[in-house]
């Protein structure tokens, strides 16, 4: 059986063009693509957490160095410059590769620097919530 698998994640990346006109759907800087393993062409799924859309394009290569995140042509109607997004890419396998697999994970502040680099998400905790 086969099984789809997060390969890689951008978290919290800062939308930083937006252009309906560009040819490609989502430019990003060729380290940010290189540190997550994304290849250019691969199919990407963005989740805005400014506006709450969530879409599927394809990685186009921007200037290494840039710090570009650019959504462009359609999709650029889902995302403004500012806008926090997370990119994912995904992949199929079997359990057993599943089983020795993790995905790579990058980390951004709000100016695109990255903060961390990670293969695994912490386990998330209970919030304590006030009765306020």
């Amino acid at each position: 059986m086969q099984i789809t698998m997060l390969k890689a994640k951008l978290h919290r990346a800062c939308v930083t063009d937006a252009c309906v006109d560009y040819e490609g759907s989502c430019a990003i800087d060729a380290d940010f693509l290189k540190q997550s393993g994304i290849r250019e062409y691969e199919q990407i799924q963005i989740y805005n957490v400014t506006n709450g859309e969530r879409f599927t394009t394809y990685a186009i290569q921007a200037e290494a160095g840039s710090q570009i995140i650019s959504v462009n042509g359609a999709a650029a109607h889902k995302a403004n410059v500012g806008d926090r997004i997370i990119i994912c890419s995904y992949a199929r396998m079997t359990e057993e590769e599943a089983d020795q697999y993790h995905p790579k994970l990058v980390y951004f502040d709000e100016h695109n620097n990255v903060t961390g680099v990670r293969n695994q998400i912490p386990v998330q905790k209970p919030r304590l919530v006030s009765n306020q």
